[in-house]
């Protein structure tokens, strides 16, 4: 059967299978429900307290039957005040997923393309098609130099392109982009579009990780008007499921993303508490610290069993297993003690690979004894 497509007619989206939820994992393997333990979220285990305390001291009176002001100006505030950046640099999402939406819809036209560095965030290709627009993969430099960007390649992809995918530290390879790494990028593509009279294409660069490492390259957007860095509540501040992310850029670039999201995204509670979390900072620090000294003992139980975990500057460790069959064994024989890894599929660059959320002690010790059953 043959079709044609009209004029204006856009190719649909690929259908994109999420992860399984509880129940399903629950049904397939014979766990109970409530042992089932997520490794595959990149999320942490519980909220800070500072959230419900804030609440129950009334610290704020959320009115749940009106709408959040148009502007999110406290919560604006709060993230100008944390990002060193002016209220109107900022633009509040839904989580940063939504920003990265946004940014889609804003620069990526039907018929474009987007760079995107692999292996990197599934959400770039996803959103990159749903656009309509063409996906030009770059290969990543090897595990043994760090999965580090390929600076000429990756230029090379965008020259044409309307966008460049970037994430630092990079979501599933668990490390920050080299020193300098990224601002000579940002340099290159400016210089070759300079030369050619055109405007250089928009790079995002998704830091939802940057708390974990300690370094965040926010100031070259003062020199680069298109560099978008996005941020998020839900990793280093544990609060995942209120959905609250920020762009960061240009006032001029923030004005162009703006008119696509859509009114009230972000609902009145989420706005309240994200505020409140990033004015004392006190809990995402305490939790950056619970992830290093987790994800180091979790790390050196693990290696003792003869898995192989690359360094890790984030909230997770990849696992290296040599073939996609073994990794395919270890997640089933996981699966079926009621924890979940992080799968990557058949033909992906981290098919041999499975990535593990640090969670806390408990929940570490459930994936080491796992692990040990395995081995046995």
């Amino acid at each position: 059967m043959s079709s044609t497509l009209t004029p204006n007619a856009r190719p649909k989206p690929a259908s994109y299978a999420w992860e399984a939820t509880d129940e399903e994992v629950a049904a397939r393997y014979d766990v109970a429900l409530d042992e089932i333990l997520r490794f595959d979220l990149n999320t942490s285990p519980e909220p800070p307290a500072l959230a419900a305390a804030s609440l129950a001291r009334g610290a704020f009176q959320p009115v749940l039957s009106e709408y959040p002001p148009s502007n999110y100006g406290r919560l604006v505030q709060a993230a100008a005040d944390v990002y060193e950046a002016r209220p109107q640099e900022i633009l509040v999402g839904a989580g940063a997923d939504e920003i990265l939406d946004l940014a889609g819809k804003a620069f990526l036209p039907a018929g474009g393309s987007a760079v995107i560095p692999v292996p990197s965030y599934a959400m770039y290709r996803v959103l990159t098609e749903q656009r309509g627009a063409r996906v030009i993969e770059v290969p990543r430099r090897p595990a043994a130099e760090g999965w580090a960007l390929d600076i000429q390649a990756t230029a090379d992809a965008a020259a044409q392109a309307d966008l460049v995918w970037l994430c630092s530290p990079n979501n599933p390879t668990a490390l920050a982009e080299p020193d300098g790494t990224i601002e000579s990028l940002l340099g290159v593509l400016e210089a070759r579009a300079d030369r050619a009279g055109a405007r250089p294409p928009i790079v995002i660069l998704d830091e939802a990780y940057a708390e974990f490492s300690g370094v965040s390259l926010l100031t070259l957007r003062t020199r680069h008007p298109n560099l978008v860095v996005v941020r998020t509540a839900s990793k280093a501040y544990a609060l995942a499921g209120l959905r609250v992310g920020f762009a960061i850029a240009h006032p001029e670039t923030i004005a162009e993303i703006a008119p696509y999201r859509p009114p009230a995204s972000v609902s009145t509670l989420s706005a309240m508490v994200v505020a409140e979390a990033l004015r004392d900072g006190a809990a995402m620090e305490a939790n950056v610290a619970r992830v290093d000294r987790e994800r180091d003992r979790l790390g050196d139980a693990l290696g003792e069993l003869g898995w192989y975990l690359g360094p890790s500057v984030t909230n997770f460790l990849l696992a290296d297993f040599g073939t996609a069959e073994r990794a395919a064994a270890i997640a089933e024989g996981l699966l079926r003690r009621a924890v979940v890894p992080r799968t990557f599929g058949t033909g992906h660059p981290l098919a041999a690979f499975l990535r593990f959320t640090i969670r806390d002690a408990s929940g570490n010790d459930r994936l080491i004894a796992a692990a040990a059953e395995i081995a046995r």
